[in-house]
């Protein structure tokens, strides 16, 4: 799977802020993850079939996409997560 391809939101996830349900992002994958747990399912996505392209719980989040080459939304994403980190800081 190479190329860009939607993201469906399963749950709210703070990484994920104003990222639309449908956008497009970039991938560069062979694999994907089966979570024993659905809870833990952030996205999916349709290639041939809807795999799990990311994955959260508490502070961690998981992407089978490359934030770093989704243009716009991979900025947003990436803003997101140095927020968080930022957040954590202060209040340590």
């Amino acid at each position: 799977h190479m190329g860009w391809n939607q993201v469906r939101k399963r749950r709210p996830v703070a990484v994920l802020a104003g990222v639309d349900d449908g956008a497009f992002v970039y991938f560069v994958h062979s694999y994907y993850v089966e979570p024993a747990d659905a809870a833990l399912i952030a996205t999916t996505t349709d290639y041939g079939g809807e795999f799990v392209s990311a994955i959260t719980r508490e502070n961690l989040f998981a992407c089978q996409f490359h934030p770093e080459k989704s243009q716009r939304i991979g900025l947003q994403i990436l803003a997101n997560f140095g927020a968080l980190v930022q957040a954590v800081s202060d209040t340590r």
